[in-house]
């Protein structure tokens, strides 16, 4: 199957499960629910929930796994939306259509997050899944999510360096924890929930962070070279608001081999698999070669 039907069938199945599992635009409260569609089906390319599929699949799990792979999507879509409120990046465009905050008013943006978080939590514990996989999916958000090396981490540690000179120590940490671990936990999620092996989680483990820690790179490197137009979102704003990236640090070539060396890594990782990660070498090399 080629890459781009695979992420397309993928996909719908991630949408219509998403659609399934939140709350309709006309449940009480409507406002907060119509709020949460806005941004959710505001057209995501779904890779976080895909790279869990993808994972499921490498390990030969049993079906299912698309549930909880859309919990993954809420969480990373709740940090969007609070990432774009004028206290954050304050941006008025997201997946090329206005942010949540400007559709829907700061407080109702506010709490279409939460309402996306909360809901995360609710579907894992839905899974019928044995407990000790729900229990360990639970365990792998929060932390992946969290403020300790996870995401809220690194989204504190990109506040504060905003305007300040930055060193590569400090931007590996940002890039680590603000995206890598959500993706890092998008990966292993399919590692969890199909029961692999201790060597075939570690082998995910250790792809999923250096494919994560690419996808950043490269997101530093498009908000450069890219259009507001091409990206979707406003281009240019790491260096207005003097980020701490990648090409701030090392340059944009620099930036490049770097991506292109995670990437070789993320590769290798996989070699514990035979054929049955073909969608995961592809993914990878997507998301280092993606122009948005």
């Amino acid at each position: 199957m080629a890459l781009q039907d695979y992420l397309q069938i993928r996909r719908e199945a991630v949408n219509r499960e998403l659609d399934r599992l939140l709350p309709a635009g006309n449940v009480v409260p409507e406002a907060l629910h119509a709020a949460m569609r806005h941004s959710m089906f505001a057209g995501g390319k779904r890779i976080r929930p895909i790279l869990a599929i993808a994972a499921a699949e490498a390990c030969d799990g049993p079906p299912g796994i698309e549930a909880a792979a859309c919990a993954l999507e809420c969480v990373h879509t709740y940090s969007l939306i609070h990432d774009d409120l004028p206290a954050m990046d304050n941006d008025d465009f997201r997946r090329g259509q206005p942010t949540c905050h400007k559709a829907y008013g700061e407080a109702m943006a506010i709490l279409a997050g939460d309402g996306l978080l909360t809901i995360a939590f609710q579907i894992i514990a839905a899974l019928d899944s044995p407990a000790d996989t729900r229990v360990a999916l639970a365990a792998e958000l929060s932390v992946a999510a969290g403020t300790e090396g996870g995401m809220i981490a690194g989204q504190v540690a990109d506040l504060e360096s905003e305007g300040k000179p930055s060193s590569a120590a400090q931007v590996e940490f940002i890039h680590r924890a603000k995206t890598a671990a959500m993706i890092r936990a998008s990966v292993r999620f399919g590692g969890l929930f199909a029961g692999a092996d201790a060597v075939r989680y570690e082998a995910l483990s250790e792809f999923g962070g250096k494919i994560g820690l690419a996808f950043q790179i490269v997101d530093d490197i498009l908000d450069v070279v890219s259009t507001s137009e091409e990206l979707g979102k406003t281009a240019g704003k790491d260096q207005d608001q003097r980020k701490a990236t990648y090409p701030a640090v090392f340059g944009l070539a620099e930036s490049r081999r770097r991506a292109g060396h995670c990437l070789a890594q993320a590769l290798d990782a996989l070699s514990v698999f035979g054929d049955s990660a073909w969608a995961l070498r592809e993914i990878a090399g997507l998301i280092v070669s993606r122009s948005n």
